[in-house]
């Protein structure tokens, strides 16, 4: 028995041409919310509440940019009709899970050996890639949130995005002692020399006295 949502519904749009920004916007916001396109304007989803919620913005969308639409629910297909949707559904997500594994493979571990490697252990940079780290997090949630048939590759994004962390935290300890290092160093009060006061006897008085 295929898993996941067994309902759906199709949404079928019309945009005026001009200008292009609205259409590509909406075209946008429906692949983010996880749409699959049958044919141009034509897209397919889970009838599930909170796809509903975040459709609900999207047909605001349209019908603001001058647009209009049809939501019509989908009657339950027939086995092989159902399959395929799932397929597509799965290959869809699995190329999602693809591009985060290749985010976290080349360019976030690169970040971090490149800085590594030129010991810049500052607190800008561990920001820096604190930030690219939750976008790569959110990214990920993201997609794991529309992963409704359980697509492949997801247990390696999980795994990758995990070592991401793992890589994130490790580099900000490194900040963090060398920081501390640093601090503790000028801290440090400086040390008093220990010198001999001489009493200096004016030339007059050294000979008086001598003579007397």
């Amino acid at each position: 028995m295929t898993p996941g949502p067994k309902r759906f519904m199709v949404l079928v749009y019309r945009m005026l041409a001009k200008p292009t920004a609205g259409r590509v916007a909406v075209w946008r916001l429906l692949k983010k919310a996880g749409a699959i396109y049958l044919q141009q304007s034509v897209c397919i989803f889970p009838d599930y509440g909170p796809i509903r919620d975040e459709l609900a913005q999207i047909l605001k969308r349209i019908e603001s940019a001058g647009g209009e639409y049809h939501l019509l629910p989908l009657r339950q297909p027939p086995p092989a009709e159902l399959q395929k949707l799932v397929v597509q559904f799965q290959e869809q997500t699995s190329k999602h899970y693809e591009e985060i594994i290749e985010n976290c493979e080349v360019n976030f571990t690169k970040e971090i050996e490149f800085e590594t490697f030129r010991k810049n252990f500052t607190y800008e940079e561990a920001e820096e890639i604190r930030a690219e780290f939750e976008k790569i997090d959110q990214w990920y949630e993201r997609v794991r949130a529309r992963d409704w048939f359980g697509a492949e590759n997801r247990a390696a994004a999980h795994e990758w995005v995990r070592k991401c962390r793992k890589m994130l935290e490790a580099f900000e300890e490194q900040v963090f002692t060398r920081q501390q290092g640093v601090a503790e160093k000028l801290g440090e009060a400086p040390r008093k020399s220990r010198r001999r006061r001489v009493r200096v006897v004016p030339s007059a008085r050294r000979k008086e006295a001598k003579s007397a």
